[in-house]
């Protein structure tokens, strides 16, 4: 028993002694339970998350108004105002996920509640973030409904919208007579109804206010016509679902290769294969740039097949071949530098490939890889900024169905090798102070 405990014991002891079992056994499961819960848990008082989105009225009348100040004192979205222009351009662009915009006659159209089409709504979505697009439709339609709970609770109301059916019934000349004889008695017995509910209202104005509700809940009148624009450059914007998926399995191929790399510098340290090099006539600069090449030359190879493998099955289309190489370029050089920092996280191959991983999955996480950005808390939002996992997925986007031009794909190529240059930097200078 004695001898058991012991065995036991020792290997505790060098369980806890590896900084790689420390940070996976304690450290990386707290890590995951905060992203987790910042990303599900809502907000601090347990609410929803907010969707940021863009709001046009091009309406602008009280009823537009009106319902801009619903969604603003919404909950589940933040809106911000903006012109068409600007919001599909923006949109468009993966910088906000939707806009919303009020036509024009939606004011008319909400007083004609029994007759003509419902006020129009237009949505400008992101195709990439279906998701979301669905929660949006979700939303509008719960606000757009209040206007039919206002007005049966209110007989002052439905009697003005009786009487605007009523008249717009009498001026159709495109209606049969004999149905337009029909809804004029229809809708003139719904007026005295609510005229005769309106006078009992006044009546009991004066007695003391009861908790009674009124509910809407039965109206099978479709408050709001919404519809959907894919702002998309292209003029059928994605292809297919492939154009929205390649980038995401570019980025895990990248990933992979990375990943890889790190590893194999530390398997060289570990072996003494880096030490033998550098007895030879090579200085451990070169040894690096040799790594960095090869690793350099590994993702350009998985980003050329797979790209081919998009266009030439599954019918990707590619917007621009000078920004493809660019992306690829770009985001090369951003994750052999990456590569090259994962090296000197540890002494060891378990060590190193552990935490390297680790690191890898958080980027992909907080860079919208894994989980749409809208479930984010806004502090996770800007921390994803600094994310590569974004802007490489944003910058082949761009190429194969966001139809970027060469400014717009500046800032994601700039992004990228910032950050590729200081983490293979860092890299390299903490590599040489421990080799």
């Amino acid at each position: 028993m004695i001898q058991i405990l012991t065995l036991a014991l020792k290997d505790l002891t060098v369980m806890f002694r590896d900084k790689s079992g420390f940070f996976f056994t304690f450290i990386f499961p707290i890590i995951i339970a905060v992203l987790f819960g910042s990303i599900f848990g809502g907000d601090h008082n347990g609410g929803t998350r907010t969707m940021t989105v863009l709001i046009v009225d091009e309406d602008s009348t009280t009823a537009s108004q009106d319902f801009i100040k619903q969604l603003d004192a919404a909950a589940e979205i933040k809106i911000v105002p903006s012109t068409l222009a600007v919001a599909s351009e923006r949109v468009r662009v993966g910088k906000n996920t939707a806009y919303i915009a009020i036509k024009k006659g939606y004011g008319d159209a909400s007083e004609q509640m029994f007759w003509g089409d419902p006020p129009e709504i237009e949505i400008g979505v992101d195709p990439a973030r279906r998701a979301e697009s669905a929660m949006l439709n979700g939303i509008l339609m719960k606000y757009g409904s209040k206007r039919f709970q206002d007005a049966f609770s209110d007989p002052q109301k439905m009697l003005q919208n009786l009487n605007i059916s009523k008249e717009a019934i009498e001026n159709d000349s495109d209606l049969d007579t004999t149905w337009k004889n029909n809804l004029s008695q229809l809708f003139t017995d719904l007026d005295r109804f609510f005229e005769f509910e309106s006078n009992q209202i006044e009546e009991l104005d004066s007695l003391p206010a009861d908790n009674s509700t009124t509910s809407a809940e039965n109206n099978v009148m479709l408050p709001l016509l919404i519809t959907q624009k894919n702002v998309a450059v292209l003029k059928a914007g994605p292809i297919n679902a492939y154009a929205i998926s390649f980038p995401q399995g570019i980025i895990w191929g990248i990933i992979g290769v990375a990943a890889a790399f790190g590893i194999s510098i530390v398997v060289e340290r570990t072996q003494g294969t880096l030490q033998r090099l550098r007895i030879a006539p090579i200085s451990l600069g070169q040894v690096l740039a040799g790594k960095a090449l090869a690793c350099f030359t590994a993702i350009i190879a998985i980003d050329i097949v797979l790209v081919a493998l998009a266009v030439t099955v599954f019918g990707v289309s590619i917007n621009s071949f000078v920004l493809l190489l660019l992306a690829t370029l770009s985001s090369a050089i951003c994750f052999t530098g990456i590569m090259m920092l994962l090296s000197v996280l540890g002494k060891t191959e378990r060590s190193v490939g552990g935490i390297g991983w680790a690191v890898l999955l958080v980027l992909s996480m907080i860079g919208g890889g894994m989980i749409p950005l809208m479930f984010m808390p806004g502090w996770m939002k800007t921390v994803g900024t600094f994310s590569p996992v974004k802007w490489t997925i944003l910058s082949f986007e761009g190429v194969m169905w966001r139809g970027f031009s060469f400014s717009e794909m500046l800032q994601p190529v700039g992004i990228l090798l910032s950050i590729g240059v200081v983490s293979f930097l860092i890299g390299v200078i903490v590599m040489k102070k421990t080799s």
